[in-house]
């Protein structure tokens, strides 16, 4: 099955919005076997919504349009499918029930605009949506399929999961399709590069399932896609070359798919009965924000502070003034002093400090930009970690993060 892709709005044409919702549906369909060729972004401008699918029904089995279903006047993606197929809108109750009853459980009315959404391309299968008022389409017309899903990622993400992905994998096995499926490999600790060389043989022997490397920010992912007749034998393939990265990688793999290394890190903090606290200078809380961004993190995360100035190093956290004056805040000596202090401010049983230049402006010919220190208390032992890391302030602050999680996963995985 050849699929396209249909992005519907002026907002996304004007860089206003990134679209973000291609990216999630080119991956989701590539999962089921459909061949993604064309991607298309339109305006709100209904005879260009109109010609931009008439191309795409043109040359694709399956269109998914995603945009343009709201309740305001530029919203015409509805109105330009309908005449592209020659099909009437029709009202659905349903869907007006659906509007009223949103509105209701806050207290609200619908106007006239929101109940517009209740008018609906005849013959069509409904999707309810139950996040929001716009609900999704599916139609079938002379071979085609074409699917209408809302422009806001939540709607849009919940209509393709509950509703979408399973009727086309429906569609797609009814046909004897095959289908794709995908694993990511999650590693930390050594760049693309060198990481390359060390399974060179394996990415080379390669043809299905195929290993693709993408690096960011201290991360290397490895995509293992496989194409196959059915679910099973795709992940047998899959875990046959999964396993021979692993013997080669061991320790560098962190996790699979989607897990971040701030879950891997808590999930070892709750396993062991730890607890942690965080001194941070140069990354402003990131590190903080990278951990309680996990849910459930209030059952090992204790609090942290941002010691920016020397004063508040000294004040909040006990840092000698001559740790300060003699090695400076950015040094081994004063990372350890903030990991020790904070370990007694909060009462932890693990405690994490940094203290860096993150830049633009700051560094000298001992101590550049990018030059970061962390300390990890945990255990009764010390671990200290001097980084050089590269890119704009941004970027040295992420991978500053990156580093410091990847230390207190080693640190914690050698706890009894």
């Amino acid at each position: 099955m050849v699929g396209e892709i249909l992005a519907v709005g002026t907002e996304l044409l004007l860089g206003q919005i990134v679209d973000t919702n291609s990216a999630y549906l080119s991956r989701r369909l590539a999962e089921l076997g459909v061949d993604v060729y064309f991607k298309s972004c339109v305006g709100d401008n209904v005879r260009r919504v109109e010609s931009t699918l008439q191309l795409a029904l043109s040359r694709s089995d399956l269109v998914v349009v995603t945009g343009g279903l709201g309740p305001t006047d530029d919203d015409v993606t509805v109105a330009a499918v309908a005449d592209v197929i020659g099909r009437k809108l029709v009202y659905s109750a349903q869907v007006d029930s659906d509007i009223v009853e949103y509105f209701r459980k806050t207290g609200r009315q619908p106007s006239d605009n929101n109940r517009k959404q209740a008018m609906v391309i005849g013959g069509c299968t409904l999707i309810r949506n139950q996040v929001g008022t716009a609900p999704g389409q599916i139609i079938e017309d002379a071979g085609k399929i074409i699917v209408l899903v809302p422009g806001v990622p939540r709607e849009m993400t919940w209509m393709m999961e509950n509703t979408v992905i399973p009727y086309l994998k429906q569609k797609i096995q009814s046909v004897g399709g095959a289908v794709i499926r995908s694993r990511i490999l999650r590693t930390v600790g050594m760049g693309e590069s060198a990481l390359v060389v060390q399974i060179e043989d394996i990415l080379s022997s390669q043809t299905n399932p195929t290993i693709a490397p993408y690096a960011s920010d201290g991360l290397v992912d490895l995509r293992i896609t496989a194409k196959a007749q059915d679910d099973e034998t795709a992940r047998q393939m899959i875990d046959r070359v999964a396993e021979s990265i692993r013997s080669r990688l061991g320790g560098l793999i962190y996790g699979e798919d989607n897990e971040t290394l701030a879950e891997v890190v808590g999930r070892l903090l709750l396993t062991k009965g730890e607890t942690i606290a965080l001194a941070e200078s140069c990354t402003g809380g990131l590190l903080g924000k990278l951990i309680t961004d996990v849910p459930g993190s209030s059952r090992y995360f204790l609090g942290g502070t941002v010691t920016y100035s020397n004063e508040s190093k000294t004040k909040l956290l006990g840092v000698q003034p001559e740790i300060l004056e003699r090695h400076g805040a950015v040094s081994r000596q004063c990372a350890a002093a903030m990991a020790l202090g904070v370990k007694r401010l909060f009462e932890s049983s693990v405690s994490v400090s940094v203290t860096g230049l993150a830049g633009p402006d700051g560094g000298t010919a001992t101590k550049p930009v990018g030059l970061v220190y962390a300390a990890v208390v945990c255990g009764g032992s010390l671990s200290i970690a001097r980084l050089l890391l590269n890119g704009n302030r941004d970027q040295v602050r992420t991978r500053a993060c990156v580093a410091i999680l990847n230390l207190l996963r080693r640190v914690l995985t050698a706890l009894p």
